[in-house]
């Protein structure tokens, strides 16, 4: 995979969060999105503390270190309940570039079941099988939560935090924003389904095929089925064309 610059990386950083501004997935100056910056190092960029979604910028954005600190002079500060769960991620997950957690209604909501996420739609079953669950252990500022929050999420690109809300984790900004739009959508259809009647769910073995179809769509397809390879690309390019429209700034 190519490593995209520190600028593209800044770029599709303020880009996601101004999509989560306007998917209404925010809460005011909290929870986060970070990205790793390719190197050594292990940099990366996360929110600049006190503003909204719809004010980042690309310039705006603090480059951090694993130990929570700028590495650069900024005049914002860092939420340290952030860099507790991102840093945790990012340390421990090579392949979790970008890590996105969120606070939303319908998100809470299931991650507060028992039963957690459900196949109760197609959109949902992109996550068959893919979601890790962590118990809540308070306002995410104890250190020694990370060992049992990145130990919860093992190999999985999601985690629901219980009573608390969801992350996703991409090997790029688009691929973490993507899922995490996906997975607020499965969750709100959950949440109404749940509250209409019995559900009606596929079997095991549909909902693990359909799982591949998304998953992996350039996997030995069966005689006569198709795929989309370019579908998450197109989906990006879309949104940021949006953007364009209505948050232009955000790349400045």
């Amino acid at each position: 995979m190519t490593h995209s610059t520190e600028q593209q990386l800044r770029e599709q950083l303020a880009a996601c969060y101004r999509l989560i501004a306007h998917y209404r997935m925010s809460d005011l100056i909290f929870t986060h999105i970070s990205v790793r910056i390719p190197g050594p190092e292990h940099h990366f960029l996360i929110n600049p503390y006190g503003l909204m979604f719809d004010e980042i910028t690309a310039s705006s954005l603090v480059k951090i270190g694993l130990d929570g600190h700028a590495v650069e002079p900024s005049p914002y500060a860092v939420n340290p309940a952030g860099f507790v769960i991102h840093s945790a991620i990012h340390g421990a997950r090579e392949d979790a570039q970008c890590v996105l957690h969120t606070h939303t209604r319908a998100g809470c909501a299931v991650a507060a079941l028992e039963c957690g996420l459900l196949p109760v739609n197609q959109i949902s079953m992109e996550f068959y099988g893919k979601v890790a669950y962590h118990d809540y252990e308070g306002v995410a500022l104890d250190m020694d939560e990370q060992r049992r929050l990145v130990a919860d999420l093992g190999d999985k690109p999601v985690l629901m935090l219980r009573n608390h809300g969801l992350l996703t984790v991409g090997e790029t900004v688009s691929q973490a924003f993507l899922r995490m739009y996906y997975l607020e959508k499965a969750c709100d259809i959950q949440i109404a389904a749940q509250a209409c009647g019995t559900l009606i769910l596929p079997s095991a073995e549909v909902c693990a095929y359909t799982e591949q179809q998304f998953n992996n769509p350039d996997r030995a397809l069966e005689e006569g089925e198709l795929a989309d390879l370019d579908a998450m690309h197109l989906a990006w390019s879309a949104l940021l064309r949006m953007l364009d429209r209505v948050s232009p700034g955000y790349r400045d």
